[in-house]
């Protein structure tokens, strides 16, 4: 099945990808900041993730795939 998968590094934390997961389990890592010293987004629970794309798709740093 397909996940999402965040490149951190390119993640601006805008979180758009937070507003529109279905799961709900797509937040922001207030915890971690990337080397441009944003937090970044990623999935809390990534066996819940039904790979359904909305995340990479609103995402404009392209910083999400969705991969088997």
């Amino acid at each position: 099945m397909s996940k999402a998968h965040f490149n951190e590094e390119i993640c601006k934390g805008c979180g758009l990808c937070t507003t529109v997961c279905p799961k709900k389990i797509v937040e922001i890592n207030k915890d971690k900041l990337n080397k441009k010293g944003y937090n970044p987004a990623g999935v809390t629970d990534i066996d819940k993730c039904i790979g359904c794309a909305f995340c990479a798709m609103i995402c404009p740093d392209c910083a999400i795939e969705v991969k088997e």
